[in-house]
């Protein structure tokens, strides 16, 4: 039987952070966290062990302080509190009829060893067990419907498009292209080393990919791999790549916005100049987020699921160990030091 108070070890941040995060902005605190929940409350609520965390670029905006405009779908973290993130987590204890003790599932955890939550109708129960669990942090959870979503319903494909991923070696990018290529698309992806290319190219089934550190200039690789223009641009980057892309863009070609790494940490973020594109192609370009179309999970679970078994899917991920990681992999996000879908994972299941 359970202690009704257990020892519960927590990532928290100190302060809000200029610039690229930093160690020193992170803490690791204790604190005891109550076992016993009240089964005769009207408030329902689950206790969590959890198991895998993820890593993703979008936590940096939470940690400075100007997330509080009206409409914004996450808030920023306050100094002193724990982070707050998807991840994976075994329940210990429940009250709510949903959820009962041994079921595994995924959604908006602490970086903690254990969680309370209450009113958990937002957590997600995981069906299928015969997939390793971290993929519930990666293609089973928020950046594998962010990819299907972004791709399928942003870009409207069909064969024979030509599409660009930057980016494309990340939790996101890897499954766009992936999915690219299963619409019979011609694919090519930018990613930050050339291990990552390699893997792009050998492993992922990417048509091309190429190393944009090493390109001293931007457009003469995207006329290298798009002669004729591109068609569809997944954007995980943002700034000067997103700028430059416009450009490129064939004549009624879509652009879907999934993430701007490259302006999380700077203070002054770049602005387009290359704008006019949009007219003058009548480019299609739009922002979105995975939780507004939480009703196609269900159907991309199940889909996912049959790819994977059938070989038409890999993913590719980096999984650190132990909670006293959690940090550093967090950081090495932001200097491209994850090969694949960044997870940390901080307890056997």
């Amino acid at each position: 039987m359970m202690k009704e108070h257990i020892s519960n070890k927590q990532i928290v941040l100190n302060q809000y952070v200029i610039g690229y995060p930093k160690e020193s902005d992170f803490g690791v605190r204790f604190s005891t966290t109550n076992c016993s929940l009240s089964h005769g409350s009207s408030t329902p609520s689950v206790l969590l062990k959890n198991l895998y965390l993820s890593c993703d670029p979008y936590m940096r905006h939470r940690m400075s302080d100007h997330v509080s405009h009206p409409g914004t779908i996450v808030q920023s973290f306050t100094p002193g509190s724990v982070l707050v993130g998807y991840g994976v987590s075994k329940v210990i204890e429940s009250t709510h009829p949903k959820f009962l003790e041994g079921d595994f599932v995924w959604g908006m955890i602490g970086w903690e060893e254990y969680t309370v939550i209450t009113n958990p109708e937002s957590l997600n129960k995981i069906k299928h067990t015969d997939v390793p669990l971290s993929y519930y942090a990666g293609i089973l959870g928020m950046p594998g419907i962010a990819a299907y979503v972004g791709f399928h319903n942003m870009c409207s494909p069909k064969e024979g498009d030509s599409v660009y991923v930057s980016s494309a070696s990340g939790g996101v990018g890897q499954l766009v292209g992936q999915f690219a290529k299963l619409m019979g698309c011609y694919v090519v992806g930018s990613a930050s080393t050339q291990e990552k290319v390699e893997l792009l190219k050998r492993k992922l089934g990417f048509d091309e990919a190429f190393n944009y550190r090493e390109e001293q200039d931007l457009g003469l690789a995207l006329r290298r791999y798009f002669p004729l223009g591109i068609d569809i641009y997944f954007d995980n980057v943002g700034g000067h790549m997103l700028d430059e892309v416009l450009l490129h863009m064939k004549v009624h070609g879509r652009i879907a916005l999934c993430g701007m790494i490259s302006q999380y940490n700077i203070d002054d973020p770049e602005g387009l100049h290359n704008s006019f594109s949009l007219i003058m192609k009548r480019i299609e370009m739009k922002g979105f987020v995975g939780t507004d179309f939480k009703h196609v999970y269900p159907e991309y679970v199940e889909l996912c699921i049959k790819y994977l078994q059938e070989g038409k899917l890999v993913y590719v991920e980096d999984i650190a160990q132990g909670l006293e990681e959690a940090v550093s992999a967090l950081i090495g996000i932001f200097h491209g030091r994850n090969v694949g879908k960044q997870v940390v994972c901080i307890a056997k299941e």
